[in-house]
């Protein structure tokens, strides 16, 4: 049940042994669209409340056979989450403190007021609203942590999800490397609802297309007054993820005064809104994420290396989709079952053609590539399984020059590649790094030679 059906379409029980109050409770409760039941004693209201408790309860507590009192005890016992306000037509003070104690929401006095009443009926009903969505919440943060969020049985996959699993409940940063269209955001997401923090924010930010004025504005707010058109305080992302995760895409592009910025940030743990002097300690998870390596950018001073080295306690590369091939088919049935249940559609079964076509295409755009291919063919289809028909003509006009670059390589640039980011990785320890690449040292020792890969020659 949503906030607006409790809200404007709670069931009411009216319990009174008179009937002009019953009558007028009634009278004034249906203008709000609730549902009203009236009952002239306890007893004939909780039978009733074995098949279907009500949302909302008003209780006079003298009441002929059973007491009020016992009643609230009994509808509190019975259903937690009814709330109960009681009528106080005689008693005192300490019979409503009473009847609060034994699980009443409030008390009203006699002669009532509907007015009163219709606004106390409200703040009982957006309790009981704040509650159920509080518990909806639960339960399908419960479900998405079940779900497998990353889709792949290739070893490149599941060695993915090996290092999520390790780092999810881990107070530390990550970092996240992988070409556009891999699941960067996906990983993160992974790594946060599968975590100790998954019931606060998670909150997205991309780094690309923004002046460093807007990026400084999103991440750390501005106080009332910080610059023109600053009519009010604003909260920045980082404030609003505060206890959650901040997950901050393209992370390569950000300008380099607010790589200072978010450098003291994790540093201290503190910010200062633009325009503002207090600083507010907060506590955020930062997950950032590029298309680029990051070393490398190190290296060639287009980002802070201390900087780095705060983002990359643990790093998680993504590989391409075209190194990954053996998990396009359950990738496609994934993406089958998504969009069949969107567009209402029957597309069951894929053409081993299809298989075939996708097996040569290089994926440039990734599985987000594969994804909307799917989603296209599904929407357009008029049959129940996809043939090449009903792929696009892209697939079949793709050049290698369509390729990314690093997969134009030559053979040889991507063994050089590949055992420099290993010497990187280990620091340039070679046993380390042959261990690694399994090969002898002194294989290894050779291709540092030939590649002219050791830092000391330079």
């Amino acid at each position: 049940m949503t906030q607006d059906t409790i809200l404007h379409k709670a069931r009411v029980a009216v319990i009174d042994d008179e009937p002009i109050t019953r009558r007028e409770i009634q009278r004034g409760l249906a203008k709000s669209l609730h549902t009203v039941e009236t009952f002239e004693d306890g007893e004939s209201a909780l039978e009733v409340m074995t098949a279907k408790p009500f949302d909302l309860v008003f209780c006079d507590l003298r009441l002929p056979g059973m007491s009020g009192m016992d009643v609230v005890r009994r509808i509190k016992a019975l259903h937690p989450s009814t709330e109960v306000i009681v009528f106080t037509g005689y008693g005192s003070i300490d019979t409503a403190v009473e009847a609060i104690q034994a699980g009443a929401f409030h008390f009203l006095a006699k002669p009532v007021k509907i007015k009163e009443l219709s606004a106390l009926a409200l703040r009982a009903l957006e309790k009981m609203a704040l509650i159920q969505e509080r518990n909806d919440l639960k339960k399908s943060l419960a479900a998405y942590s079940r779900q497998q969020y990353i889709i792949g049985h290739s070893q490149a996959m599941q060695d993915v999800l090996a290092v999520v699993k390790k780092v999810c409940s881990l107070n530390c940063n990550v970092l996240i490397q992988g070409e556009s269209g891999t699941g960067k955001e996906l990983v993160a997401r992974a790594i946060h609802f599968l975590g100790s923090r998954r019931e606060n924010p998670f909150i997205a930010f991309s780094c690309g297309g923004f002046s460093e004025e807007l990026i400084a504005n999103e991440l750390f707010g501005h106080e009332k007054g910080a610059f023109t058109g600053a009519l009010n305080t604003k909260i920045g992302l980082l404030e609003s993820a505060d206890q959650g995760t901040l997950f901050l895409d393209e992370i390569e592009i950000m300008p380099p005064s607010m790589q200072v910025k978010l450098l003291r940030f994790i540093q201290e743990r503190t910010l200062i809104r633009v325009g503002g002097t207090k600083p507010i300690p907060l506590d955020v998870r930062i997950i950032a994420a590029g298309n680029k390596n990051l070393k490398i950018a190190t290296e060639e001073r287009r980002f802070r290396n201390d900087l780095y080295f705060r983002l990359n306690v643990v790093t998680i590369d993504l590989p391409p989709l075209r190194d990954r091939r053996s998990d396009i088919p359950l990738l496609i049935n994934h993406f089958m079952k998504k969009y069949n249940q969107q567009f209402g559609m029957k597309v069951t079964a894929v053409d081993r053609e299809v298989i075939d076509i996708f097996n040569q295409y290089p994926f440039p755009g990734n599985v987000r590539e594969l994804e909307n291919i799917i989603e296209r063919a599904i929407a357009l289809s008029d049959h129940k399984t996809i043939t090449p028909k009903d792929l696009p003509d892209d697939l079949f006009n793709f050049s290698i020059e369509d390729m990314k670059p690093e997969a134009r390589q030559s053979l040889q640039d991507n063994e050089k590649e590949h055992i420099r980011r290993v010497l990187i990785e280990t620091n340039f320890n070679k046993g380390k790094a042959a261990e690694i690449l399994q090969v002898p040292r002194t294989t290894l020792w050779r291709k540092i030679k030939l590649y002219a890969l050791d830092p000391s020659s330079k």
